[in-house]
């Protein structure tokens, strides 16, 4: 080994005692100056001198979201450093932005990472021990980092390695540029691929009827962290209501989301749930909002992110909210540099709602985010744990974390199997053993997100109204509630639980709220009150359009107009389609004008 390379080594090793035990600069409750107990242990198992020599070689860690993979890697890259195993590294990320954050995270280790190496000069810089590049580099030059991994003994950490079967080309290049590696380090925080693609440098072994699984050296599912008290627990919050569409053929569509449909009008539903311009966005926003503003009590930084499907959807969802909050959120609308220093802003600060178009891309860090909003129709399990991912990493014990969805089965079934472990399964057919992967619900989900993405054409759907219905809380595989109207009391026992709570207590304090809206709804009906429950979306357009009629005929007649030129001033002034698309809250903002001129008249 050079001498300039033994000075890295020895600065990289040196730096390593003071490295935080989790990303970035955060440490989770009960384990600030040393690693965690999983990382302590999972070190140990790498370095058994009984294992076998392949082990040592190509390592798989399974670790769930938030639990500090990264630290665990820089820790495993320091080591083989000291040891003189290794004389330089590459990090293979998803995203250009993970590049930057594991520079920055190698730095405080004392391991320093080129994250600005290109392809087109190829050339290694001295002052660095290693790189840090993208899958989709490698796929580019793949023949360049071969050269680049045999000129020394290189340690390759293969972050979110799943991407890596991305494409056959990609998983291809992998095999390509670091076949000759030393050593090989795989981290994954999330369920494999559903396909039977095989993954460059995963180990397959045959069960007992004849499946290869992936083989992992070493797990730590979410359900492990969260006895650790090193993630938060999820609380699902889901919202079902009376969806309105009209298709291609010109027909006049409403369903009930929530309720058991066929896959296209689930789909449809669903969509149009999301459809900005509807109630029940603008109705869930509003009650994730309130749930930020109680949790921010306890947690005085504590942020919300929202997931779009569009750009034009979260640039219509932040107009939403700036109108709740008085403030601008901040915007993510794609993953290019200016979008990685937003959320670095973002992630610093104590601004409230962040608004991103589904870019929750694996390692995105922001430890603050406690509540979410699932405003997006993709559904498969490798997203949706991603996604619920951004909110479970913890800072301190006690930590809770809420997550707003739509009442859509698929998505109801990821958040009961949130503790569910995956292997990757290659060589078998749908239906063999649902415990492997669950290829049925991975099935469904796409099938869903595929007709939802279809319906995208405006000649071939059209949402016309939307109305939510607070559904119900799930925690734990269980379910606590019953349908309630958004901004009732009712509404308010579930989304204003305490930002703080260890595990066992949210399970208990659900099943008191869940008896307390019990109570109030037998009272209730004891003094002969109506049901606070909200009425199907048909029934409540329909009520809104006699009373608006109501009042436009009253104020016509006051003022010598027709009804249609009242109507054509309202509509002008308060915005919206006609009245017969128009939505139950540009109806009522009609109504509310017209009862201000007329009680001042």
């Amino acid at each position: 080994m050079s001498e300039a390379n033994s000075e890295r080594v020895f600065r990289a090793t040196a730096a390593a005692d003071h490295l935080s035990p989790s990303f970035p600069e955060r440490a989770a409750w009960g384990t600030a100056g040393k690693l965690r107990a999983w990382q302590e242990d999972a070190l140990t198992r790498y370095f058994d001198p009984t294992a076998h020599p392949a082990t040592r070689r190509d390592f798989l860690v399974s670790a769930t979201p938030g639990a500090g993979k990264t630290t665990f890697a820089l820790r495993l890259a320091s080591e083989l450093l000291q040891r003189r195993v290794v004389d330089r590294i590459t990090v293979v990320a998803p995203t250009e932005h993970l590049k930057v954050q594991w520079a920055d995270a190698a730095h405080r280790a004392g391991i320093h990472l080129d994250p600005r190496f290109s392809n087109r000069h190829g050339r290694e810089s001295r002052q660095f021990h290693g790189v840090v590049v993208t899958y989709a580099q490698i796929a580019v030059r793949a023949s360049l980092h071969r050269e680049l991994t045999n000129s020394a003994r290189s340690l390759v950490i293969l972050d979110e390695v799943h991407h890596a079967g991305d494409a056959l080309s990609w998983g291809d290049a992998v095999h390509e540029a670091f076949e000759g590696a030393e050593r090989r380090l795989s981290l994954t925080g999330t369920p494999f691929r559903s396909d039977t693609s095989p993954i460059p440098f995963v180990r397959y072994a045959r069960d007992e009827r004849g499946v290869r699984l992936s083989q992992t050296d070493y797990a730590y599912g979410y359900g492990h962290a969260l006895r650790d008290g090193v993630v938060r627990p999820v609380v699902f919050l889901s919202y079902a209501g009376s969806m309105r569409w009209r298709t291609r053929a010109g027909n006049e569509m409403e369903a009930n989301l929530g309720q058991d449909d066929t896959q296209d009008v689930t789909a449809q539903a669903w969509r149009t749930a999301l459809d900005p311009g509807g109630d029940w966005m603008p109705a869930v926003l509003s009650a994730a909002d309130r749930r930020l503003r109680e949790v921010r009590q306890h947690i005085p930084d504590a942020g919300g992110l929202v997931i779009a499907t569009d750009q034009a959807a979260a640039r219509a969802y932040a107009t939403i909210l700036t109108d709740l909050t008085g403030t601008p959120p901040t915007v993510v609308l794609s993953d290019d540099a200016g979008s990685g220093e937003r959320i670095a802003q973002f992630a610093e600060g104590t601004q409230r709602w962040m608004v991103a178009v589904r870019m929750v891309s694996e390692g995105v860090d922001v430890p603050r985010l406690c509540v979410g909003v699932y405003a997006t129709s993709a559904s498969t399990p490798l997203y949706f744990a991603q996604a619920i991912g951004r909110f479970v990493r913890a800072r301190r014990r006690g930590e809770l974390a809420t997550v707003f969805l739509p009442s859509v089965p698929v998505l109801l079934r990821l958040g009961a199997e949130l503790e569910r472990e995956r292997d990757h399964a290659l060589d078998h057919d749908p239906g063999d053993d649902p415990t492997l992967l669950d290829d049925g619900l991975v099935d469904d989900a796409n099938r869903v997100e595929e007709a939802s993405a279809e319906l995208a054409d405006e000649f071939e759907w059209e949402a016309l109204g939307s109305i939510a219905t607070f559904e119900k809380a799930l925690y734990d595989g269980e379910e606590f509630g019953a349908l309630a109207t958004p901004g009732t009391a009712e509404e308010w026992d579930f989304i204003g639980i305490p930002g703080i709570l260890d595990p066992e207590e949210v399970s208990e304090l659900l099943r008191h709220r869940q008896r307390r809206q019990a109570r109030r709804g037998e009272e209730r009906r004891e003094r002969g009150e109506p049901e606070s429950q909200p009425q199907p979306l048909h029934r409540t357009l329909a009520e809104q359009r006699r009373l608006l009629n109501s009042l436009v005929g009253i104020h016509a007649r006051g003022t010598g107009q027709t009804h249609a030129q009242v109507h054509a001033e309202v509509r002008r002034m308060c915005g919206g389609p006609e009245v017969a698309r128009a939505t139950v809250g540009q109806l009522q903002a009609r109504i509310d004008l017209l009862r201000r001129r007329l009680g001042s008249a």
